[in-house]
């Protein structure tokens, strides 16, 4: 289940509201916003924690279930996450997720969280979403657990496996 070390497209998803005030949007990656997608950067000590994103979209051009996302707030290019959602499976993987370094603390993250939820849950059979990420990163365990994410256990690759239960969702036929 190693995707946080490593690395997963579609429409505009959702907006929601970052605590500065902006709307924070999710949009596919396309040629528009792939050269600031590239230019993001984490903190020095939060390397180790992910894969870079231009390893990320790599992957994702070779995994046609993969969902890369730029996390826009106003016209900026705050973030970058990918998930998977595969039609024929009631589970996502959110198996990416940064916000920039120069953005981090004002909102975007819980924001984008919410709109990839959003975005999710707009899928219709999608039951249960699951994060990874690595145990000693306790901003993503916070961020995950204040969106009602429940740690499981830690998996064979070392890294922290969340489940997200969503309430009413029915399978499509």
């Amino acid at each position: 289940m190693a995707r946080s070390g490593q690395s997963r497209r579609n429409r505009q998803g959702p907006a929601s509201e970052a605590g500065s005030g902006s709307k924070i949007r999710l949009e596919p990656i396309g040629a528009s916003n792939r050269k600031a997608v590239l230019a993001l950067e984490l903190s020095q000590d939060q390397q180790d924690f992910l894969a870079d994103n231009a390893s990320s979209l790599k992957e994702a051009a070779s995994d046609d279930d993969a969902r890369p996302r730029a996390v826009v707030a106003g016209d900026r290019v705050v973030g970058f996450l990918m998930y998977d959602a595969s039609e024929d499976d009631d589970e996502a993987l959110i198996y990416r997720f940064m916000i920039d370094r120069r953005n981090q603390g004002q909102g975007y993250g819980r924001a984008a969280l919410s709109a990839l939820l959003k975005e999710i849950r707009a899928l219709g059979h999608v039951r249960n979403v699951l994060v990874c990420y690595m145990p000693e990163n306790e901003g993503a365990r916070r961020l995950y657990q204040s969106a009602g994410f429940v740690d499981e256990g830690v998996d064979e690759d070392g890294e922290m496996i969340a489940r997200l239960r969503l309430v009413g969702q029915v399978r499509r036929p």
